[in-house]
């Protein structure tokens, strides 16, 4: 039975989707980091918030685990690398708290307009500073947003709202969708030089940690304010905290901090500083939404095959699962043919998708096709890090599609191009099931049955005879034989289905007959 783990606090309506789905489920929080690598082995999935740490040594023995889901949009807490190369699919939940993120970063931004919360703390002591706290209108003024993503974009709609000008800087938001939401799309240096306000909604990374630092806060309008309900590291504190204190930077509105939890910050304590416990998706609402979401996302990819959200391979809707799976089996059968027939380095390979399967989701075969490429010739390859160990041996990959139809109603062809050679394999679907229908440019129809014989050949008379009292003798028993050749006494191939693995003294002797040039046993 297929069982997972929720080793964090979240909403008790992601154990009842998993009980709903059939999935046994255990909650277990508050573990520590050796307790959760003794167990999660143990477990097919792990949900998670952010409070687990999946560190290398976490996930040493993964055991089972197929899949973690990240109740949320950051997986900080999740070594990436390390559970792709384990083959560990990594789901979040990027939309289930969009609203509330952004509700939370327009409540900021007027928050710090008006300067509630110190208002706020001066009123409950029994003051009456009405004269202390002069505030700003929005209206008319220019928000600049760093990052119009999902997020971003439901800002960008809000302070429209609050008749703002909305300008925004991302390398991926295109012409075309900036002006469907409305905003103009700037380089980082305009918005810096045009926006009142500044919101930050995009991801950290090694190219937009510290994108506010000295350098950047120097090139703001002065007198701006800044917003950061995204992650910590996007700006440089310190700079910003000499900012604020030079007066060039009117004040900041804060939930995410460079270091947390943040017991500790040199921008406590600054009266222009809005300050909040990374609270932008703590609402009930959405707390429900992404237990709900991570829940439903792991049953399907448990249950179904179908992958939603990941951050380390091609999604698969619960749509197209079904769709796909003859062609998966397919693309597994041409991988691990052209795997088993190649027997010096790769250097690429070409995978073209004809006909109706060119319609499909092609991305997942394609990972499909490396591992069963890569398998025979590397341990521990699957779909998730096949196309990471490719890249790692420098291995050319090029995908293709054909919406035409010629000999086939729908075929996918591999091509592997090695040191010394190129050779391809072609398949094609009949009533759903995988079928060979060239090799080596040579025609073909076979099935592949879990023990085969792959024999090249010259087409002379004798072998079939010679073949199969060898494997006779032998006592192997021959369930299917089909042949092909390139023309009468010329090239030829052979494959054999075999009830069981010859043994490699069998092999020898089939090697040595007269006309075969190769002999391979293979396994599917």
């Amino acid at each position: 039975m297929v069982k997972v783990l929720i080793s964090d606090k979240m909403s008790t309506l992601a154990a009842d989707v998993f009980k709903a789905r059939g999935v046994e489920v255990d909650v277990k929080t508050g573990l520590d980091k050796e307790e959760l690598a003794k167990i999660i082995g143990e477990y097919d999935g792990i949900a998670i918030r952010s409070s687990s740490k999946l560190t290398p040594k976490t996930l040493a023995k993964p055991g089972k685990l197929k899949v973690i889901g990240r109740a949320g949009i950051g997986v900080d807490n999740v070594d990436l690398p390390c559970a792709t190369q384990a083959g560990i699919v990594v789901m979040n939940t990027p939309f289930g708290n969009a609203i509330t993120t952004a509700e939370h970063a327009i409540t900021m931004m007027l928050s710090l307009a008006r300067q509630i919360p110190a208002a706020n703390a001066s009123t409950h002591a029994g003051k009456w500073e009405k004269s202390s706290f002069m505030g700003v209108e929005l209206m008319a003024k220019t928000l600049g947003i760093i990052g119009c993503g999902n997020i971003g974009a439901i800002v960008a709609d809000r302070a429209q709202g609050l008749k703002m000008k909305v300008v925004a800087f991302d390398p991926f938001l295109s012409e075309e969708r900036a002006a469907e939401l409305g905003v103009e799309k700037l380089d980082l240096d305009g918005l810096l030089a045009r926006a009142d306000f500044i919101s930050l909604h995009t991801p950290l990374t090694d190219q937009t940690r510290n994108v506010l630092d000295a350098t950047a806060l120097n090139k703001t309008k002065p007198g701006v304010r800044i917003i950061n309900c995204a992650r910590g590291g996007l700006i440089d504190e310190i700079a910003l905290k000499a900012a604020i204190e030079s007066g060039h930077v009117a004040g900041a509105a804060l939930d995410v901090y460079a270091q947390e939890p943040a017991t500790e910050n040199p921008l406590f304590g600054m009266s222009q500083v809005v300050c909040t416990p990374h609270l932008g998706a703590s609402t009930s609402e959405a707390q429900e939404k992404v237990a709900v979401q991570v829940a439903e996302q792991m049953a399907d990819y448990l249950l179904n095959g179908a992958v939603t959200n990941a951050l380390n391979m091609a999604s698969v809707s619960a749509e197209e699962a079904p769709k796909l799976k003859p062609y998966m089996m397919l693309a597994e059968q041409l991988g691990g043919f052209a795997g088993q027939a190649t027997q010096t380095a790769i250097k690429a390979i070409d995978i073209c998708y004809e006909g109706h399967v060119s319609t499909l989701n092609t991305k997942p075969l394609t990972a499909i096709v490396l591992k069963g490429l890569l398998g025979p010739l590397l341990v521990g390859v699957n779909m998730v890090n096949a196309p990471v160990i490719a890249e790692e041996r420098n291995i050319k990959i090029l995908e293709s599609r054909s919406e035409t139809v010629g000999d086939y109603h729908t075929l996918i062809t591999v091509t592997v191009t090695t040191e010394d050679q190129t050779r391809s394999v072609k398949g094609t679907l009949f009533n759903q099931e995988p079928r060979l229908v060239k090799i080596k440019g040579i025609h073909i129809d076979s099935k592949l049955g879990p023990n085969m014989l792959y024999l090249t050949n010259r087409d002379k008379p004798g072998l079939i005879g010679a073949l199969g009292s060898l494997l006779g003798d032998a006592g192997v028993n021959i369930a299917t034989f089909n042949l092909g050749r390139a023309d009468e006494g010329g090239d030829a191939i052979a494959l054999i289905e075999v009830d069981g693995q010859p043994p490699a003294d069998v092999m020898a002797q089939v090697q040595s007959l007269e006309h075969v040039v190769h002999a391979i046993s293979m396994k599917f």
